[in-house]
């Protein structure tokens, strides 16, 4: 079954919600003309990007590219370029501190601790962020409060040190996401209609089973909280330069 076929349930006031993202985004916009857009490929950035299409929003689009990322997750790149005839600022993360890293840690450092998994996601995610974000007075994500606990405080925008995050599917529901895609013809990751709903690095990421949480299949080895830290602090307020790689 496809994931549309499987979650395709909008909320009563689905099109207000749709309208109060769009107004969100043109006003985000308006005050903080330096906008980005950091995308996974997820089923909800995927709509972040049409809804910013809509809203007549021009804003940038980037992707961090982990170089552990899945192969169908990174063929939305080109599909998204071909659709919005746009490009998409793919950031790397350096090659001397990956090589370094896996020379002492080894490929599967992410399962042996809690710790080496953070400094594996620092040296994959963060640091490609923070050049990503550079110069950038806004950044807008895909953050649903429904998606875990940890989330379920997130508001529509947060003022963090030099910038901006806003977050315009905030209150939205997993059915609202996928009436979206299925009302848009939206193209979006295929290993979401293999029941994983929260897609990461490959080796990170399983399919759930039914009655797990939202983001059981991230980390699934780990107790702790569910997050890579993309979300859980705040940025330096002047991060280290850099081009896409």
């Amino acid at each position: 079954m496809s994931a549309i076929a499987l979650y395709n349930r909008p909320s009563a006031n689905f099109d207000a919600k749709v309208a109060a993202s769009i107004a969100l985004l043109r006003q985000s916009a308006a005050l903080h003309p330096a906008l980005t857009q950091a995308s996974s490929l997820g089923a909800e950035d995927m709509v972040v990007t049409h809804l910013l299409h809509l809203a007549g929003v021009e804003s940038g689009v980037f992707v961090l590219d982990t170089g552990k990322l899945h192969a169908e997750t990174l063929a939305l790149v080109a599909k998204i370029e071909r659709r919005y005839n746009r490009s998409v600022e793919v950031y790397r993360p350096k090659v001397e501190a990956t090589i370094k890293f896996v020379k002492h840690h080894g490929e599967d450092a992410m399962f042996q601790s809690v710790d080496l998994r953070k400094q594996c996601c620092d040296i994959r995610k963060m640091e490609p962020l923070a050049r990503a974000l550079a110069g950038k007075d806004g950044w807008i994500t895909g953050l649903r409060r429904e998606q875990s606990g940890a989330r379920a405080d997130v508001p529509d925008v947060v003022q963090e040190p030099g910038r901006v995050k806003i977050n315009p599917l905030a209150d939205w529901t997993w059915g609202d996401v996928w009436h979206f895609i299925a009302t848009h013809a939206l193209d979006y990751n295929e290993l979401h209609d293999q029941f994983m709903p929260s897609i990461g690095c490959a080796p990170c990421t399983r399919a759930i089973a039914v009655g797990e949480d939202f983001r059981a299949g991230r980390w699934w080895w780990e107790t702790s909280t569910k997050e890579c830290g993309l979300h859980v602090q705040a940025l330096p307020e002047t991060p280290t330069q850099g081009q896409p790689a």
